[in-house]
């Protein structure tokens, strides 16, 4: 059965000859041009015998050779062309037709284009035609060239598969994109393909697939898609079988990697326990073994734990919270740890407060996206220098998790920041692990030195008074008014917020304790 053929359709197979459309200003795009067939021609004298039967026009005529060089014979040619009903022309490459000669193709309501190959070209339209059984087994056959190749992970697998079928390759679920590779699939398509049929191909805004179920003992809803822009439907029932093909080696490739992540995630679990264990920061083995797993201990840290609330699977997890902290622009570590991950944020540099503020934005971004799947926590600690300052920053969001486990009001996330710090010290005022954010908070006042931190804490001691500040530390008013406004451009907080006076006043008494 012959199939209707489109420039479009032959512009996505993946074996065009090289097709290539000349830009003509004013023209049709390639979806607007149908074709009736392909004509594969020598010469002008061949356009008689190739020409097309009464009440059939708008063929593709494909010349074998380049376009004449004078412009008056390629003008005559065109006319040729046109006069035997054909809608588009293609010439061998290289192309050498001027402005003149695309000015005639325009008028004459002609496409121009060019292939480098245009024996591959007839090729690709006869089988989109109806040759289906040709056109598969070519999908087929560079599926099973891309197998062939070693791949180090399922990322790599599906590079090769792109590059091999010519067409975007996809690892999805029911949420969205895991993987691509080629292409980048549009939320759209993804939404329309079905995720419970073993084989189903839709499109959605000009771009098409073909997705077939990926069978995974440990992961539900995955499928692989190969899709493309122009996708025709010889193509789409080409490329199923073609996919089907691929699920296979998929599968295993994901299974090698699953064993692979629960090994790795065994031993980053392991590594990060006995850091957190040994007192006094690591000794030269931990320090040799973290070296080895590419985690620095220099640098500035913030540490976040997420906590499972109910029964999950640490590794889905692990695997979402990687996703996404990996395309972070910061070096991050992320793992197992017990019913949860725990994870920390290293910068090369002390990062500007303004740089603290967008990742911890961007962690709370996550913990939001993880809760539609999973039921967790998420505590967030404060920015802490080398190895001492990485347990430390650990520790307090491990503890930081747990309280935010009971604060549904906040989400089930807490930060030890000017906003978290007061939930953490009604809880654990007196608790050694929470006394280092307690000073991070404070320290622009610590540095500065003088009677700053006395002066904070007879005006909160005061209920923000400034009169009363001033009568118990026996200055005048203006002395007191202009300590604070310094005090509140070094810490930068709004003491009007009466949570943030909370906890800064309990920050004062946990380290004059």
């Amino acid at each position: 059965m012959q199939h209707p053929l489109s420039l479009r359709a032959l512009m996505a197979h993946p074996s065009n000859g090289g097709l290539r459309r000349l830009s003509l200003e004013g023209g049709p795009e390639p979806a607007d041009v149908p074709l009736h067939d392909v004509a594969l021609v020598t010469s002008v004298a061949e356009l008689a015998a190739a020409g097309e039967a009464p009440g059939t026009p708008g063929s593709l005529v494909v010349f074998t050779q380049p376009a004449p060089a004078e412009p008056w014979e390629a003008d005559a040619l065109l006319r040729r062309v046109k006069a035997r009903g054909h809608r588009a022309v293609a010439f061998r490459e290289p192309l050498a037709l001027g402005p003149g000669t695309q000015a005639v193709a325009r008028r004459l309501g002609l496409l121009l284009l060019g292939a480098g190959n245009p024996l591959e070209l007839a090729r690709a339209a006869w089988e989109l035609q109806g040759n289906q059984d040709a056109l598969t087994l070519g999908y087929v056959r560079r599926v099973a060239q891309s197998i062939e190749y070693h791949a180090d992970h399922v990322q790599d697998l599906l590079r090769h598969l792109a590059a091999s079928v010519g067409h975007g390759v996809a690892l999805v679920d029911r949420e969205g994109v895991l993987l691509e590779a080629g292409r980048s699939l549009s939320p759209e398509l993804h939404a329309r393909l079905a995720s419970d049929a073993w084989a189903h191909a839709a499109g959605a805004g000009g771009a098409s697939g073909a997705s077939v179920r990926v069978e995974s003992p440990s992961r539900e809803g995955l499928r692989l898609v190969i899709f493309d822009h122009g996708l025709a439907g010889p193509q789409l029932s080409a490329l199923t079988v073609a996919a089907e093909m691929a699920m296979p080696a998929v599968a295993a490739r994901l299974l090698i990697d699953e064993v692979a992540s629960v090994n790795n995630a065994s031993i980053d679990s392991g590594l990060i326990r006995d850091f957190l264990e040994q007192p006094g920061g690591p000794d030269s083995d931990v320090r040799r073994r973290m070296h080895e797993r590419g985690w620095r201990t220099s640098g500035v840290h913030v540490g976040f734990r997420i906590l499972g609330l109910s029964r999950l699977t640490p590794l889905e997890l692990l695997r979402s919270v990687s996703r996404e902290t990996g395309t972070w622009d910061v070096d991050s570590h992320v793992t197992t740890a017990g019913l949860g991950v725990i994870g920390w944020l290293t910068f090369p540099e002390p990062p500007s407060s303004r740089e603290v503020e967008r990742h911890a934005g961007a962690l709370r971004e996550l913990h939001r996206s993880l809760r539609r799947s999973f039921n967790v926590s998420t505590g967030v600690g404060t920015p802490e220098p080398g190895a001492e300052g990485l347990a430390a920053s650990l520790d307090a969001a491990g503890e930081a998790a747990r309280v935010a486990a009971h604060r549904e009001r906040g989400g089930y996330f807490l930060r030890i920041d000017a906003l978290g710090l007061e939930q953490l010290l009604l809880s654990r005022t007196r608790n050694d692990t929470f006394l280092p954010a307690a000073r991070s908070l404070l320290q622009p006042l610590i540095d500065a030195g003088g009677d700053l931190l006395p002066t904070l804490g007879a005006y909160l001691d005061h209920e923000s008074s400034t009169a009363a500040t001033a009568q118990a530390l026996g200055f005048h008013r203006n002395t007191v008014s202009t300590r604070i406004e310094r005090i509140k451009d070094l810490l930068g907080l709004d003491f009007a917020d009466p949570d943030t006076r909370l906890a800064v006043h309990l920050a004062l008494r946990a380290l004059q304790d």
